[in-house]
């Protein structure tokens, strides 16, 4: 085999390769309940989106990446406020604990996506209290 033939062939074996990864990083990172992933148009989100569940008692903000990922949880006792900072098409869903500490910026989700976080925390929150 000569060598240019042998480097396409690598070439193309590491672009399989990649594409491979990257769809396996992309897929979600649970299927206990719906996962909202932000837009790939904004920044930051462009290989790997970040993804938000919301359980029935924690909101978890998740962040793949090529190696391992970050994960932000939320109780959903220390949820204080959802607020959402809404462009023309998408927003920005901020969640704010009662802890005091920094609140969680889950950036880029389309304004219906970022609407259906908002409502899902606040039915846990409703169901939460009602056993209480």
């Amino acid at each position: 085999m000569d060598p240019i033939t042998l480097g396409v062939l690598v070439a193309a074996a590491v672009v399989v390769l990649v594409l491979m990864v990257t769809l396996l990083r992309n897929r979600s990172f649970t299927s206990e309940v719906p996962v909202y992933r932000a837009s790939r148009w904004t920044h930051g989100n462009r290989l790997f989106p970040t993804q938000v569940g919301v359980f029935p008692s924690r909101v978890v903000r998740y962040t793949p990446r090529w190696f391992g990922h970050f994960e932000e949880t939320i109780a959903m006792d220390q949820v204080a406020s959802v607020s959402i900072d809404a462009g023309l098409v998408l927003g920005d869903v901020i969640i704010e604990t009662t802890g005091g500490s920094q609140p969680i910026r889950c950036h880029g989700h389309w304004k219906k996506d970022a609407e259906e976080i908002r409502q899902r925390i606040s039915e846990a929150q409703s169901v939460r209290t009602s056993r209480a």
